[in-house]
């Protein structure tokens, strides 16, 4: 196996084994084998720290890329016996859970985003600064692709993706662009996507903000996988999947992706009873226990080795 392009630099590392660490000691202390599942496993670099410090742990890793799965399937080689590597999105993980007779899990680790082997190999599709195909698939597999996307949906679809997961505020010109140029001939490439993009985008605008491609290269490669559906789904089947005292981690890259993470977890840390009862009727109660003060951020030491880490947010709850 060839290891993948650029450096891989696990984000916040010791920050989520530190949270996990409890829900690990207990289930071990009280004569269990933990069980964690990492809904995001990719290159197994949180994982294999994890296996590492807790002897008796068992991993549930989760992934949708075969590539990124079958490195870390190597990576974690050491740990054959206690390792359960699944390609899958982790909307289902559920399913898996109950197919390898696991009902419960101590642990969960969501790592969001793309990968920086998916941004390193040109071929993906998921960088804007390289000539590549309109790719964007974590799941090579998958049949949807931002070529499909930006030369089938019509302008006001195009609108919708690019205002609703890149935040765009240009959205409309940027569709009515790229409508144009494939009425001349299919858009196949990044750079010329990118060229569009920065092209329909007023040049006061250009002028800060990093690349002006950014925001609708994030809006397509979620649409053409599915990430927010997916979340909104895996998150709560995650969270009902804890144990009590288990914990969960997660690590969002953008704003869309934090502010339905911390929905999420702030929902189920309130009270469900109506405000003016005496008593709180079983079962109306918070069922989680923020552990973090809203999103924890990489420190300076972190950013100056890992860049790449600078978007990161972690969130983290504890099942009660």
């Amino acid at each position: 196996m060839v290891q993948p392009r650029g450096a891989h630099v696990p984000v916040m590392l010791e920050r989520c084994a530190q949270l996990l660490a409890p829900a690990f000691v207990a289930a071990a202390a009280a004569g269990r084998s933990p069980v964690h599942l990492d809904a995001t496993l990719g290159l197994g670099g949180h994982a294999e720290v994890l296996l590492a410090a807790h002897s008796r742990l068992r991993l549930v890793g989760l992934d949708r890329d075969p590539e990124a799965l079958a490195y870390a399937r190597q990576r974690l080689a050491g740990y054959v016996s206690r390792i359960h590597l699944v390609h899958t999105v982790f909307d289902r993980l559920a399913e898996v859970l109950a197919g390898l007779g696991y009902s419960r899990v101590d642990g969960v680790l969501f790592d969001l985003g793309v990968s920086s082997p998916q941004l390193d190999r040109p071929e993906r599709g998921f960088a804007y600064a390289r000539d590549a195909p309109l790719d964007m698939r974590m799941d090579p597999g998958s049949s949807v692709t931002a070529e499909t996307v930006v030369n089938t949906y019509p302008a006001a679809d195009l609108t919708r993706v690019l205002r609703s997961y890149g935040e765009e505020r240009y959205a409309a010109r940027i569709a009515a662009a790229i409508v144009r140029e494939r009425g001349r001939q299919r858009l196949t490439s990044t750079l010329r996507l990118a060229e569009l993009v920065r092209d329909a985008i007023p040049a006061p605008a250009r002028r800060t903000g990093g690349n002006p491609a950014k925001r609708t290269f994030q809006a397509l490669r979620i649409e053409v996988n599915g990430e927010l559906a997916a979340l909104a789904a895996g998150l709560p089947a995650a969270l009902d999947a804890l144990v009590p005292g288990g914990r969960i981690v997660v690590l969002s890259y953008h704003s869309l992706e934090d502010r339905l993470t911390k929905r999420a977890l702030v929902a189920r840390a309130r009270s469900r009873a109506p405000v003016d009862l005496p008593v709180e009727p079983p079962g109306t109660g918070p069922t989680v226990r923020l552990l973090t003060r809203g999103a924890e951020q990489p420190d300076p030491t972190e950013l100056a080795a890992n860049p790449r880490a600078a978007s990161a947010r972690l969130r983290a709850a504890e099942r009660i």
